[in-house]
């Protein structure tokens, strides 16, 4: 499935070990001999930890073919892995640069009062600058395929809608109002509420019309670039090449979180292309009596048996609930493929560490 997409979209709830499945995914398509970059919108440093990089931004940085060697993993020829974070104010700064007709206007907006404090408050804003990024990385072609690990959350798959969402903020009628020219538009306000801008400008020296009226009057240059990116963003969601891969637990809330999002892509018309249940819980194969002998508690002593006795039923127990849970998702999502990956002992923090989630989710 991998070797023919283009974009691998990874979401899920968090704590699921998703960035780390995302960096696996990546590295194990390098290693099959495609040129990889894996972006995360995660903040903290677990990717940029695992790959043996002292840390990341908003530019792909190679992970050495030697670097991957040294912890097992033998690259392939034309096999490259790249590695991002994203960094959405400084991809949004990124999109204006692109989108100015000239220098002039570019500094106005970037030096706008209103653009520095409230660009991220247009709803869909921040996750637009996440597929802005990713479109822009798919466009310039130097990558066969990008893995894009998703924010965390119940609302990870808000991204899909973000393109529409701006689209529509800059064909609003309100804002066509405030933009032909802005100063018009922003005196339909009234005199009730300039009375109160003007007490505001007194006391704090912000003019908060004047900034509207420049930030409008500097972005209306933008608005055709803007549309025509969003479509393209859109386009690029919905392309055949675009699969989307969920990463959950066998516990019982990120299952529930996981079902949500699949049924979130389905009714956008998006099929689930994989399902990877990642820290599953393995049967211990044993059972309490077996560890409540005559010969294990002289052994151990009463105390220490009884603890290892008590873990025996705790392991056990988890099994029980992961496997249920895998049985119930896969009853019900149904899905075309499906990784299960057994916990690991510690955190992952190093190539080893990668290659071995990779093994298991490419299993044959």
């Amino acid at each position: 499935m991998l070797s023919e997409a283009r974009v691998c979209v990874v979401a899920g709830p968090g704590g699921v070990g998703k960035t780390t499945v995302s960096a696996a995914l990546a590295m194990e398509m390098a290693r099959s001999g495609l040129r990889v970059a894996v972006v995360t919108i995660d903040p903290a440093k677990r990717l940029a930890s695992a790959l043996g990089l002292e840390s990341l931004d908003n530019t792909p940085h190679r992970v050495e073919n030697a670097r991957l060697a040294k912890g097992g993993v033998k690259v392939e020829q034309g096999g490259e892995l790249w590695a991002m974070a994203l960094d959405p104010k400084r991809t949004f700064d990124d999109l204006i640069t692109g989108l100015s007709p000239d220098a002039s206007s570019r500094q106005q907006v970037l030096d706008n009062r209103i653009y520095r404090e409230l660009s991220g408050a247009v709803a869909g804003a921040q996750e637009f600058t996440a597929v802005a990024k990713l479109y822009e990385l798919e466009s310039e072609g130097n990558f066969d395929l990008i893995v894009l690990d998703t924010p965390p959350s119940r609302n990870a798959l808000d991204f899909l809608d973000a393109p529409a969402r701006l689209s529509r903020f800059f064909d609003g009628r309100a804002m066509q109002v405030v933009m032909k020219p802005a100063t018009v538009g922003l005196r339909i306000a009234g005199g009730g509420t300039g009375i109160l801008m003007g007490v505001m400008k007194r006391f704090t020296g912000v003019d908060l019309f004047s900034d509207l009226a420049d930030f409008f009057s500097a972005i209306s240059g933008m608005v055709d670039g803007f549309t025509e990116r969003a479509r393209g963003v859109a386009a690029l969601l919905a392309d055949s090449r675009t699969v989307f891969v969920i990463v959950t637990t066998g516990e019982e809330t990120p299952l529930a979180e996981a079902t949500y999002l699949a049924n979130r892509l389905a009714d956008d018309g998006r099929p689930l292309s994989a399902l990877i249940v990642n820290q599953v819980n393995a049967d211990p194969n044993i059972k309490r009596k077996a560890v409540r002998t005559k010969e294990v508690r002289e052994a151990l002593g009463e105390e220490l048996s009884t603890q290892l006795a008590d873990a025996v039923d705790t392991a056990r127990k988890s099994a029980d609930r992961d496997r249920s849970g895998l049985t119930g998702i896969t009853a019900s999502l149904k899905p075309e493929r499906l990784a299960v990956v057994e916990r690991l002992h510690g955190e992952v923090h190093d190539i080893q560490g990668l290659a071995r989630i990779a093994a298991e989710v490419f299993s044959d």
